[in-house]
């Protein structure tokens, strides 16, 4: 740590004390309430994690310290930075203290990117009224200094963000933001948007260089297996109001609120396969809907009626661990049990049963290739020579970093692209481009889904397109619909109406209008919160399982091929690289990069906290 840091920090070590903070925006005459009561603390060389669901009130708790909040949206309360009373200062004090005491990594690069600005240039800080300072000699040494500390080689700093992966524009905000050598970094869901090994490095050196400086840092994450592995401390935020804090390895073992608890089932783990993952029923409400009560109160398998009377205190049960939970004394118990037997293994596909369900496959897919055209009329090769199998009833994944070829392979086989090579068969016969048997829901439902239509339009165009004679009746499109299990009433909605968990139920009940027998499912669940993901894999379990459908899983999340899959094709460089049931592979891996991929998983998602 820097002297001017030692001895400006308060003697106990805490950077940042918040206290009682409440975040609300304007609603006409009055305001709307979006969290209430936050408090926490960051201490120097400690990294502490905020987790929640999408509408929790973490990004917006991480901006109302750095005084980001958008416009009618306040903040009141107690922000102490270094003994400073951040509320007290004027928009170009925090500014100031943000540029060079307190830094700030957002989720997307290109939010915080100059995209006319070489990478070199991105280090200079810029000059009176935000115009481009000039660069010295000495400004750009230290600026080359600070690219080659993240991992950027010399001939990036001369390249423009578009020219860097997503990985390389992460690690060059990171560069960006340590600069001035900060005392606080605020990491707001830093790899979020990242495949798991780039993931795995841009937390690797938020870690490395947090150690080197003496800073501390503050994680905004929705996954607590990252909050695991990368942090000392982790606080859960629901419905804008805090229900548990603990250190990290303590909340692993033995979570004390049950929304921790649920959070934390809901995630699939990579060492083991469980019997299902524990899907939390609703959604995280808004903070004004829950006032006066516990907030997790309506989805909560153990409410009582006292917990509506009144927000239960955030009460200390053991050092350093605090639940808002009335009831815990009566649960805990049973909390532990429902935690061992979620953690039970469940059987895998054997070697055995993979090699029965490809003896006479649904889809059997020879030498597959496909090249695209540069824009100079040189040959990108995306899938070279690459045989799958997939049998009747069958879940098989396809895993890879970005740009490794599994996505193109999944439309060239869902007929979205045409092959430049190989050969496709559904059942025996050569799959014709469109088959409604072969049905693909996307990672992004509301990309697929026509916002001018009902949902009951666009499943009844489904099937027609499918059977041209058939005439669904609104019973059968409600039926379709309760199937995947929303309300018949959903029919009457546009997609805009709906969730993205509801949106991608709809996607899976246009695929089966159509008449699917094999579903190709691209990242289906990679922008959903976890519980949500969980429900979603639960419910193509049960439909697999209800219907015998098959499916073709294309997900760079390890964790979620060993809970939806039966085995597994690893793809690097548009190749299979290896194969098997996907115990096998993620146990015992045999090539090179798929112990990479394994090795990139979060600690806690593979055996216990890291370390």
């Amino acid at each position: 740590m820097r002297e001017e840091q030692q001895r400006t920090a308060p003697a106990h070590g805490e950077l940042l004390v918040v206290r009682d903070l409440a975040i609300a925006s304007r609603a006409g005459a009055g305001e709307r309430p979006i969290a209430s009561g936050v408090g926490l603390e960051v201490r120097a060389g400690e990294a502490v994690a905020l987790v929640g669901e999408s509408g929790s009130g973490k990004s917006l708790t991480a901006r109302a310290i750095l005084g980001l909040l958008p416009p009618g949206v306040t903040a009141s309360g107690e922000v102490r930075f270094k003994g400073r009373d951040l509320m007290a200062l004027g928009q170009r004090e925090r500014a100031e203290l943000r540029g060079r005491e307190m830094a700030v990594v957002m989720q997307d690069p290109f939010t915080t990117l100059n995209p006319v600005r070489r990478c070199l240039d991105q280090m200079i800080p810029p000059g009176r009224g935000g115009r481009m300072a000039r660069a010295t000699a000495s400004a750009r040494a230290a600026a080359a200094e600070r690219l080659a500390e993240v991992g950027l080689t010399a001939d990036s700093a001369d390249r423009y963000p578009f020219q860097l992966s997503g990985g390389m524009r992460q690690r060059l905000c990171i560069a960006a933001a340590l600069a001035h050598d900060p005392s606080l970094l605020i990491a707001d869901e830093p790899s979020t948007a990242l495949d798991v090994t780039t993931q795995a490095e841009v937390l690797r050196l938020l870690r490395r260089l947090q150690g080197a400086r003496g800073m501390g840092v503050l994680l905004i994450t929705h996954d607590l297996s990252v909050a695991f592995a990368n942090c000392d401390r982790v606080y859960v935020l629901y419905a804008g109001s805090l229900v548990e804090v603990a250190p990290a390895g303590r909340l692993h073992d033995a979570p004390r609120h049950p929304y921790t608890l649920e959070l934390l089932l809901s995630e699939p783990p990579a060492d083991r396969r469980v019997r299902r993952l524990a899907a939390i029923p609703g959604f995280c409400p808004p903070r004004e809907e829950v006032l006066g009560r516990c907030a997790f109160e309506t989805r909560c398998r153990w409410a009582a009626p006292e917990c509506r009377e009144g927000e239960p205190p955030l009460t200390a049960l053991a050092d350093g661990h605090l639940s808002r939970c009335r009831r815990i004394e009566q649960i805990g118990e049973e909390m532990s049990a429902r935690l061992a037997a979620a953690r039970r293994p469940a059987e895998e596909a054997t070697a055995a049963e993979a090699a029965a369900a490809i003896a006479a496959p649904l889809l059997r897919v020879e030498g597959l290739r496909k090249v695209f055209r540069g824009s100079r009329g040189a040959e990108i090769v995306a899938v070279h020579d690459v045989s799958i199998a997939v049998g009747r009833g069958e879940s098989v994944g396809i895993v890879g970093e970005s740009g490794s070829g599994k996505t193109t392979t999944a439309r060239c086989i869902a007929g979205l692209e045409r092959p430049t090579g190989g050969t496709i068969e559904l059942a025996g016969e050569q799959a014709s481009p469109g088959a409604s048997a072969i049905q693909m829901i996307f990672q992004d439902p509301s990309s697929s889904l026509n916002p001018a239509l009902s949902i009951g339009t666009s499943l009844r165009e489904a099937a027609l397109a499918a059977r041209p004679s058939a005439r669904p009746t609104r019973a059968q499109i409600g039926e379709l619909i309760e199937r995947v299990g929303l309300p018949a009433r959903y029919a009457e909605r546009k997609p805009i109406a709906l969730s993205g968990g509801e949106r991608q139920r709809i996607a899976i009940a246009r695929a089966l209008a159509a008449g699917a027998r094999l579903i190709v499912c691209d990242e289906p669940v990679s922008a959903l919160d976890v519980s949500v993901q969980a429900q979603i894999l639960n419910l193509l379990a049960d439909l697999r399982a209800e219907l015998g459908l098959s499916y073709l899983f294309i997900t760079h999340d390890l964790a979620v091929a060993r809970q939806a899959t039966d085995r597994v094709y690893v793809v690097h460089q548009g190749r299979v690289v290896e194969e098997g049931p996907v115990a096998r592979v993620l146990d015992a891996p045999t090539h090179p990069y798929t112990a990479k991929l394994v090795a990139s998983i979060p600690g806690a998602r593979k055996a216990g906290v890291a370390s």
